[in-house]
């Protein structure tokens, strides 16, 4: 449904805004067992959407630098100890839910 109702959120003051982004990065830093591919299978975005996301509000760091700052560590070193192999399940799921995100 497209409105052209003022959106709440926009009203919603940066610096706190900002508090809750922060707090989020960091509760998905700590929650290592919440798999990336499990985040878009349920929701449609995952830590590395967070990262292409501060890219496209003005972050100037490249996509590696993005993907460091809300992992905490350097993406391989990041893939290496908490990344589990996905199943046929999870990549379906992921699918259908990506699918959710595209605007007509």
């Amino acid at each position: 449904m497209v409105t052209n109702a003022p959106d709440p959120l926009d009203a919603l003051p940066d610096d706190v805004a900002a508090a809750a982004f922060r707090r989020l990065v960091r509760h998905l830093r700590h929650r290592h067992d919440a798999q990336n591919i499990d985040l878009m299978g349920l929701s449609g975005f995952c830590r590395n959407c967070l990262a292409d996301w501060i890219r496209d509000a003005g972050f100037e760091g490249d996509k590696a630098a993005a993907r460091e700052l809300i992992h905490g560590m350097p993406m391989d070193e990041w893939k290496a100890a908490h990344q589990t192999p996905a199943t046929e399940e999870q990549l379906a799921r992921m699918e259908a839910s990506v699918a959710k995100n595209r605007v007509e």
